[in-house]
This record gives structure tokens, C-alpha cells and sequence, in this order.
């Protein structure tokens, strides 16, 4: 299909800009602590003190002291949404990196696999010894350490043969710089052979969240089936409440020494202003403790996964399957409380779908067929460990009118997992819907290098997850060794305003294949089943050449 565009009318004349009211002072606010920064603009709700005479007034003593007292006595939770925090997290898995920004409220960016080489960043190694006697620890090692070694092998491969194959068919402009065009041709060798980059590989990545979702995020990650992640979140409480890294500390304390050597006296002073330890949330994130609504309602959602489906062979599905209310079995509801049975068959079918590997279309049909009483139970199973400060499980965000059940390569998901302003449930990492293949791999000549190492990961997995006898560990332990290939699903609840987003951007013709295909499909899905609201998407074709020197 061809691009759509529309155009917006020009202005006929400039808008000017109105006089600014004198009165009014508006400032930015710089070198202030965090927590005190909140303490400080929460202070307006409780005192006509301004800004800047409330900021002269705190300490850190009292800031600590009016948030133990409004923050976790009296519940004023917002609070902490105006104490705003950096943070870095360096050598994590590409695993545990997907579980960190999996937080709607996130801001933050990760090492990209388009502009870095990831052959030397090394791996995560899960211990194994819980799982298996100590006998049997090395063999596991070893298959784990040759499959994930096979895997940056052939990857760096890849990248190298993909690269020569695009040089080989798009020649340089004259006017095109040669660093440039290198640059942009091994981004687009990048974009292929990061398939073959496995779970455990290391990444890092820097967030920038407020106290309150870094508080949810620690006791989220607190509360994860796999131990890297716990320890992360440890690392992070951790961060929070401990001295943070001052970019400056080197030259002030080169200021320190030269004041030093004019007045012993005033560079005591200036060393305990100039660098004294600032810890940025240490009161706000001190109690994030695991949350037992979540470990305990997961445990029980995926035994009532198991025990419904019942072993199921796993239907084929599409790329998108765009879910309607309107599919569902009317004959088995009463046309009279059809709204209301509606609901609870989604709340229900979206409380298992993030605990099994079956489609949301097929695990409805399964929920819808169970009858009132079942989905009920299953609706409780979400409510019943919740406790008096606990918000409803994701799962319970119900009634958006685009429902997106999306199955695609993990590459390709960490790209689409950049959007939160939709609802985005996840299911596990899994090698049971296959892997996709880029076509370039056949025209460079690596196509059977990489379904041999595809084949071996496989196997490995299927191996690693059968080991020992704790099952349930030995199969979050095998996880890091999917390569990025294997496909995941995922839904995505969004409005209407956020499928038009999506579909737009990511259908760019400087984006990965992977995900443009995606976008692509959610327009053509709401397309065909909204006509009119067709020509409201300004999308790319996919199916057109793409020009690889176009970033």
C-alpha cells in the first residue's frame, strides 16, 4: 500500500506571543538534593513559604522527618513523586534489562544493538547450584559457556559477512563521507546479526525515575523468579540510600587543595559543603521490601494457567491478531449483561495470559467456555493476596478498545517495549514459537551458520531446562540462552490515538524490519476492521525498497 500523507494548513499570519505577567517568578531549581526537593515543593501545599525561603529553611534532618511522617504514616505517596533520581545500572543482562524498563512510568536509555558491538560485553552465568547436585554443576556449565560462545562466534560472523554483502550492493555517494558510510552500513549488519544475540548478553542502561517508581521498581524486581534480578533490585535499594558518585569530586577537590594553600580554615569549610556525601532517596526507597501480592498471586496464576489449559497443543497464531469484544461467543452469555461478562472474561483471560505461552484468542475461548463461575475464581485469584497499600495488578487495566496480541522476535520486542503509554502484559521467555530469520543471511552466505547455532541454543535450552530437580529455577536459568531470534508474545492494550503512534513511527523506513512489519500489521488489522479510520494513519509502506544509507 502506498504512503499516506496528509498536510496541515500554514498559518496565514505569525501568533504573537503575549506579555509575560510581571508578577508572576518562575525559576529552575539546581544543586538540591532529591528528597529535599520534595520536601520542599510539597511545602506548598502546607505553607506560603516561597520556593526559595523553603529551601534555605531545610535540612536534611527535617526533610527526613516530615517524610517518615507524610510519606509512610499518613500515605501522601505523591510526595515522592517530585523527588526525581539518575541512576546507572552497568553490566546487567539484556534478561534483566528488559524486566528494569518494563515500569510505565520509566525514562531512561540502554545500549543500543544497531550502534554498538556487543561481541565483548560479556554474559551472565546463573550459578546452577540450587538446581542440580554438585556433581553435575560443571557439565551444565560448560553446555551453557559452549552455547552462549557458539552464539557470539557466529554473531560476529554475521555481522562482518552482512556487512561486506551491503557494502557489496550499495555503493558509497561521492558526497558521503567513508566513516559515515561505514557507520550507517554496519548499523543496518547490526540490526541482522543481533538476532543471534543471547538473553544473557550484558548490556547497561541509565534511568531517570521519581522516588515513588523507584520504590515500585525495587520491590517489583525484589519479587522476580530470576535471582539476577533480585540482586539488582538490592543493588538499586542499595544506590538509593548510599553516597552517590559526584561528577565534580575530582575538581573540587583540586579547589579544595588550592584554597588550602591559601586558608587551612576556610577549606575545612569549603570540603564539608563541596563534598559532603549526598544520598539521594534515603528515606524514601529504605522500606521497598518484596511485595508478597505479587509472588504469591503469580504462583497461583500460573497453577490455574496449567490446570485450564490442561496441556493444549499451542494454535498457530499471526504476527498481530487485533482482539475485538465482538468475538466473543455470544451464544454462551445473556445478551442483557454481555457488557459486564465481557469484562470479566478479559480480566480474566489477561490475569492468565502473562502466565502461560497460548495466544490471548485462544486462551479466551478457553476462559469464555469455562463458564461465570470459573472466571470469577480467577478473578479473585488477583484480588486475594492484595494488601491495604498494594495498587492492582497490571493485568486489571481492562477496556481499551485495541487490543494487540503480538508475536515477534525478542529483538524486535525490546523495541516495541519502548512504548508506555499502552498496556503491555508479557509472557515468559520461551523457545516454543520458533525464530525468524532475516532474508540478507541467505545473499551473504551465512544462512546455514545461523540455523546451526539457532539449532544448538535450541537444544541447549530444552536441555538446561530439564536439569535437576528444581524445575521451575533450572527453567528461568536455561531463559539466558534464547538468542534475541525466538519469538515472545506479548499484548499490547492501547487507545485509539496510540495505535496511530505506533503504527506511524515504527513503520519509518529507517527502522528495523522486525518492527516495522509489526506497526505495519497493527494499521492494516485496525484498517480492516475500521475502514473509515483508515486514512488517519500517515504510515510507510514496508513491502517498498528501503534505502540503507537513510538512518
Amino acid at each position: 500500500m502506498s504512503e499516506v500523507i496528509s498536510t496541515e494548513p500554514t498559518p496565514s499570519h505569525p501568533v504573537s506571543t503575549p506579555a509575560p505577567d510581571t508578577s508572576v517568578e518562575v525559576f529552575a531549581v539546581y544543586g538540591v538534593e532529591p528528597e529535599i526537593q520534595a520536601y520542599a515543593m510539597a511545602k506548598y501545599s502546607r505553607s506560603s513559604l516561597s520556593m526559595k525561603e523553603s529551601l534555605r529553611e531545610i535540612t536534611l534532618q527535617k526533610a527526613e522527618k516530615f517524610l517518615n511522617t507524610f510519606y509512610f504514616q499518613y500515605g501522601h505517596r505523591s510526595i515522592a513523586d517530585l523527588a526525581h533520581i539518575a541512576i546507572a545500572i552497568e553490566r546487567l543482562s539484556i534478561l534483566a534489562a528488559i524486566v528494569v524498563v518494563d515500569e510505565p512510568r520509566w525514562d531512561g536509555q540502554e545500549r543500543s544493538t544497531r550502534y554498538q558491538d556487543f561481541r565483548k560485553s560479556g554474559y551472565y552465568t546463573p550459578s546452577f547450584q540450587n538446581e542440580v547436585a554438585a556433581s553435575d554443576v560443571s557439565s551444565i556449565r560448560t553446555l551453557y559457556r559452549e552455547t552462549i560462545e557458539t552464539l557470539f562466534t557466529t554473531y560476529e560472523k554475521v555481522s562482518q559477512r552482512t556487512f561486506e554483502y551491503l557494502a557489496g550492493i550499495t555503493p558509497r555517494p561521492a558526497e558521503m563521507k567513508p566513516d559515515f558510510y561505514e557507520r550507517t552500513l554496519r548499523a543496518r549488519a547490526f540490526d541482522i546479526s543481533r538476532y543471534l544475540l543471547p538473553l544473557a548478553t550484558n548490556t547497561s542502561l541509565g534511568e531517570i525515575v521519581n522516588a515513588r517508581t523507584l520504590e515500585n521498581q525495587v520491590a517489583h524486581l525484589l519479587s522476580q523468579p530470576h535471582k539476577e534480578v533480585r540482586d539488582l533490585g538490592a543493588l538499586l535499594k542499595q544506590a538509593a540510600i548510599s553516597p552517590a558518585y559526584n561528577a565534580n569530586e575530582e575538581s573540587l577537590r583540586a579547589l579544595v587543595a588550592e584554597i588550602r594553600a591559601v586558608s587551612p580554615e576556610v577549606a575545612d569549610r569549603a570540603e564539608r559543603e563541596l563534598l559532603r556525601e549526598v544520598r539521594v532517596a534515603p528515606t524514601l526507597v529504605k522500606y521497598a521490601d518484596p511485595n508478597l501480592y505479587e509472588i504469591e498471586t503469580r504462583r497461583e496464576l500460573q497453577q490455574a494457567a496449567a490446570e485450564l489449559m490442561r496441556d493444549a497443543a499451542i494454535d498457530p497464531a499471526p504476527l498481530v491478531d487485533l482482539i475485538d469484544s465482538d468475538l466473543l461467543d455470544n451464544d454462551l452469555l445473556d445478551n442483557d449483561s454481555l457488557g459486564a461478562d465481557a469484562l470479566e472474561i478479559e480480566l480474566a483471560t489477561t490475569l492468565l495470559y502473562g502466565h502461560c505461552h497460548y495466544s490471548y484468542r485462544q486462551l479466551r475461548q478457553t476462559v469464555e467456555a469455562a463458564g461465570e463461575a470459573r472466571r470469577r475464581e480467577i478473578i479473585d485469584l488477583g484480588l486475594r493476596h492484595r494488601g491495604s497499600h498494594d495498587e492492582l495488578l497490571r493485568p486489571f487495566c481492562a477496556g481499551q478498545q485495541f487490543r494487540f496480541d503480538i508475536l515477534m522476535d525478542i529483538g524486535g520486542f525490546r523495541d516495541m517495549h519502548r512504548h508506555r503509554r499502552c498496556v503491555q502484559i508479557m509472557q515468559d521467555f520461551t523457545t516454543a514459537h520458533g525464530y525468524d530469520t532475516p532474508p540478507e543471511l541467505e545473499a551473504a552466505g551465512v544462512r546455514s551458520d545461523y540455523e546451526s547455532a539457532m539449532k544448538r541454543a535450541e537444544t541447549a535450552v530444552q536441555e538446561l531446562s530439564a536439569t535437576g530437580n528444581k524445575e521451575a529455577e533450572a527453567r528461568q536459568n536455561a531463559q539466558y540462552a534464547i538468542p534475541l531470534a525466538f519469538r515472545k508474545r506479548t499484548l499490547f492494550k492501547m487507545d485509539f490515538a496510540e495505535a496511530v503512534y505506533i503504527s506511524e513511527l515504527r513503520t519509518t523506513p529507517a527502522g528495523h524490519a522486525s518492527y516495522r512489519n509489526v506497526a505495519y500489521a497493527m494499521y492494516e488489522a485496525v484498517a480492516a476492521k475500521y475502514p473509515v479510520l483508515a486514512k488517519y494513519f500517515r504510515v510507510h509502506g514496508v513491502r517498498e525498497p528501503v534505502d540503507l544509507l537513510k538512518r
